[in-house]
């Protein structure tokens, strides 16, 4: 099924032509819950991965031999949807409880070592056909693939996430591999992807506020001050439009466009190879559209509860926040870079 974006809620360009030079698309994903296959981009779904080549893994020193199992982690949503599913919602059984608390138990891994190969989790892949503005790959590839480590655990601070990009072309792809090696636990279920099929739908976009030119942005702020203060003197309820939450980067899965610095402000993203300023390749969304991004809900999901339906993919970035993945423009087999906002 499609997801339609709703026409914004004004014309941000008639309001600031100078914007019209700044204007670009990015494609939103739309992940659903679904039952991908290896030939479809998808959230967590199978990767088209050869059987001959090996599975990333993490080798990074940190401990990996306590967390959750991916299957309790699922386990749990299982039994969470079934409770929300009914009519009116009473929260848990007795019995479901006690299953709860079964599931939610860390399990230890002794013979784990802090240096031992760790699967990572594959967390999307996204094929060119599919995705208009998925910037073009290395030689002809048409295939990104990303990866995660299930652990909060990595350099520089001692608890970053890590996150591996890979490109292939999918045609030269033989004899696929049926059984991915997978982490005995994990130490963070937010990583744990839920099987989404997508329906990508590509939409206008415009820079984060704080990387136009100064007057601009400036203006932009005092418009939306007049605008608030206008709001409280009618005493109306409802917030006005503003241009980070309703006019310029959605919210949720998408591929190319800009990224939003919502929490740290911008700071520079060049390559770390040959120093090329990167572009965006991925952002992974914790919700499709709560935490002020209302505007953004599709149409068809109009009235649906925001849980479950607003975080199909269960997968929690940082602070209930987003995963900005940079790719080198240059070299796109150079590695990746990322952004927790």
């Amino acid at each position: 099924m499609r997801r339609t974006t709703p026409p914004r809620p004004l014309d941000v360009e008639s309001l600031f032509p100078e914007l019209a030079v700044h204007r670009s698309t990015t494609t939103r994903l739309h992940p659903r819950p679904g039952k991908p296959d290896v030939s479809a981009s998808s959230v967590g779904g199978p990767m088209l991965w050869p059987a001959d080549e090996p599975w990333p893994v993490c080798t990074e020193a940190h401990g990996r031999g306590r967390g959750r199992r991916p299957a309790d982690v699922r386990a749990e949503r299982e039994l969470m949807a079934e409770a929300w599913a009914r009519d009116p919602y009473e929260g848990l059984t007795d019995e479901e409880q006690r299953r709860m608390e079964e599931l939610r138990r860390d399990h230890r891994m002794p013979e784990a070592g802090d240096t031992d190969p760790l699967p990572l989790l594959g967390l999307a892949q996204l094929y060119a056909r599919d995705v208009p503005d998925l910037p073009p790959g290395p030689d002809g590839a048409d295939l990104l693939q990303v990866f995660w480590c299930p652990f909060d655990a990595h350099a520089p601070t001692g608890y970053s996430m890590h996150v591996h990009v890979r490109w292939r072309r999918s045609a030269e792809v033989g004899d696929i591999l049926a059984s991915p090696p997978q982490p005995q636990v994990v130490g963070y279920e937010g990583y744990v992807p839920e099987p989404c099929e997508l329906h990508p739908e590509q939409v206008v976009t415009y820079p984060f506020a704080g990387l136009l030119p100064e007057e601009l942005c400036e203006r932009i702020y005092a418009w939306e001050e007049e605008l608030e203060e206008e709001a409280e003197d009618e005493g109306s309820e409802d917030d006005p439009p503003t241009y980070q939450f309703d006019l310029s980067i959605p919210p949720g899965w998408r591929a190319g466009g800009y990224a939003s610095w919502h929490v740290t402000d911008p700071y520079t993203m060049d390559c770390g190879t040959c120093a090329t300023p990167m572009r965006l390749l991925l952002t992974v969304g914790t919700s499709e559209w709560t935490g002020g991004y209302e505007s953004w809900t599709p149409i068809e999901d109009r009235g649906l509860r925001p849980h479950p339906h607003a975080v199909p993919t269960a997968v929690v970035v940082g602070n209930h926040g987003q995963l900005n993945v940079f790719g080198c423009p240059t070299d796109p087999n150079h590695p990746a870079r990322w952004s927790v906002q």
